[in-house]
């Protein structure tokens, strides 16, 4: 009789957890997008291994910056843009948007730029596949129910897996591994410049909107506030992980050739061949690209949206019908459609994706600010930043804004 009690609670609680789990889980799938899949392969390609420690080291950072997002979204039922307005004013929230609006837009060129680069793999020209993916965001956004479009979007980003394949078949030597990691170039502006680009496709202004505003569309309560955060952590390792599995897959298969660089995606597909054959090595590689490309834009479109909702102080629901929501669904259908418009007439350019990451970087402080200033002000006392812990987390956000601001100047 306690045997089955015992197992029935652990049922429920693995039910618990199952139905918490998403939006922490999803906005790290979004992390791992196309630009920071390009961003890695450049990094393999041109340095090797010798950036690998970085996004691994990246990981504690990226989870202590995306688990405010959880604390203040359960324990304040607001979402971010609009936790700014109530505080800071109006005047402050708008900024907030802008600096959001900047990196949606570049992270949504670079989506677009990577699935118009697939399909030209195949001979599809973009004038098929981007009219096709911007009717397919569309098509997410008339779900209705937050936790259907959630989940669509998770079995799209879960192609990213792939990339783990290409990792394990491309077997890494383990001396050339130790040499990279023994020489590192830090006075080289190119090596500081993807140092930066690494740090930008870490840590996504979106994301931050995306998953505060996602806890709160899914009604988490304090309840659900350990859950989450384990969902967060989860999500924190496995985008890590899959960005150096691209690095490792790049770097044994086409590092050791010099110095290249990588001009369009189609380059490094080819960069897999070796490991994989012409054939499959392209497929697997397209599959993990198209599916990182299209969670992220979903998930970026609709930060921007929920972000302009909460501003503007209208409502920003994917329940609500766009009648209703009408700056919600008019801000999500913009950013989709103007981003497509852009990369319609833009070359199919590495440097462009890595660019946009760069950008990010510069945007870090206004954004870490304002959420670490939240983190302090608009919880609840029991709940604020205080003591070590406080002190830590704004040591490692100054911390990386200043690494990232070195390295995005370095090329200046």
């Amino acid at each position: 009789m306690a045997n089955g009690v015992l197992r029935t609670g652990r049922v429920a609680l693995a039910l618990r957890l199952v139905a918490v789990w998403g939006p922490g889980l999803l906005v790290m799938l979004a992390d791992t997008d196309a630009g920071n899949v390009v961003t890695a392969a450049q990094a393999g390609a041109q340095w090797g291994y010798r950036l690998l420690p970085l996004w691994l080291l990246l990981i504690p950072p990226l989870y202590m910056v995306q688990q405010l997002t959880v604390r203040l979204g359960v324990f304040t039922g607001r979402g971010y843009a609009e936790l700014i307005r109530e505080h800071f004013g109006p005047w402050w929230a708008w900024i907030s948007v802008a600096g959001l609006a900047i990196a949606t837009v570049s992270s949504l060129v670079t989506e677009f730029t990577a699935v118009a680069g697939i399909g030209e793999l195949y001979g599809l020209s973009r004038t098929l596949t981007l009219p096709f993916s911007c009717a397919m965001l569309l098509l997410v956004a008339t779900m209705g129910a937050y936790r259907r479009v959630e989940r669509t979007a998770i079995v799209v980003g879960l192609f990213e897996l792939a990339f783990f394949v290409v990792a394990w078949s491309s077997h890494p030597d383990h001396a050339t591994v130790l040499r990279d990691l023994s020489h590192m170039p830090f006075g080289d502006r190119t090596f500081l410049y993807l140092t930066a680009a690494v740090i930008g496709a870490t840590f996504n202004p979106w994301m931050v909107f995306y998953q505060q505003s996602g806890i709160v569309e899914k009604k988490l309560g304090p309840a659900d506030y350990r859950s989450a955060c384990w969902d967060t952590a989860f999500g924190a390792v496995l985008t890590q992980a899959l960005c150096a599995a691209v690095l490792i897959a790049v770097a044994a298969t086409f590092g050791s050739a010099g110095k290249p660089v990588l001009e369009n995606i189609g380059e490094v597909s080819l960069a897999l061949q070796p490991a994989l054959g012409p054939s499959i090595g392209r497929f697997v590689f397209g599959l993990g690209v198209l599916g990182a490309a299209m969670v992220a834009a979903i998930v970026a479109s609709l930060a921007l949206a929920w972000g302009v909702g909460e501003v503007a102080g209208f409502r920003h629901s994917l329940g609500e019908r766009p009648a209703k929501a009408g700056w919600f669904h008019g801000a999500y259908v913009a950013g989709t459609l103007g981003s497509a418009a852009l990369v319609w007439r833009v070359a199919d350019l590495v440097w462009l994706n890595i660019a946009a990451q760069v950008v990010n970087v510069f945007l870090l402080p206004l954004v870490l600010g304002f959420l670490v200033a939240l983190a302090s002000k608009a919880l609840p006392a029991e709940r604020r930043l205080r003591g070590w812990y406080r002190v830590v987390l704004i040591g490692v956000c100054c911390g990386v804004c200043a690494v990232g601001w070195i390295g995005g100047l370095s090329q200046l």
